[in-house]
């Protein structure tokens, strides 16, 4: 078993209404229609709360980034450190590989936001980079 099957049996909280399953976002306080995008956004938020210790209120879901006054994104997840940008995530579903273009992507999505941290997961991969000058290095863990 591995670990994100691991936390689905034992923390994720399901339920089942009418032939559809909802996951409950701790973060929005409510159901959400079981997709396996979401399954990766509450494994990571897992992960920030629970182990990392970081206050829900400091954990922001799909922040809205203007790239122009007519085009904006939405973060999956934005992570806040003394009130500044401090982890932008990206979740994708477990069966999505993740490539170059999921990290420039990201790395858009990070010129208006100016983090110095970056993580790309698909519950299965986590993909970490911490800003050192211009550039970005891949690191082990979570900060």
């Amino acid at each position: 078993m591995n670990t994100l099957s691991f936390f689905i049996k034992k923390y994720l909280f399901l339920k089942k209404k009418k032939e559809k399953i909802y996951i409950y976002c701790t973060i929005r306080k409510k159901f959400l229609l079981y997709k396996e995008e979401e399954v990766t956004r509450q494994y990571i938020i897992f992960l920030l709360k629970k182990i990392k210790k970081y206050h829900t209120s400091n954990i922001l879901l799909e922040y809205p980034i203007y790239i122009n006054k007519f085009f904006y994104k939405r973060l999956d997840i934005l992570v806040k450190k003394n009130n500044k940008p401090h982890i932008i995530i990206e979740c994708k579903s477990i069966s999505t590989v993740i490539t170059q273009k999921t990290f420039d992507q990201i790395s858009l999505y990070n010129k208006f936001i100016k983090s110095p941290y970056l993580i790309i997961s698909n519950g299965l991969k986590n993909f970490i980079f911490k800003k050192k000058k211009n550039r970005f290095d891949s690191i082990k863990f979570i900060p």
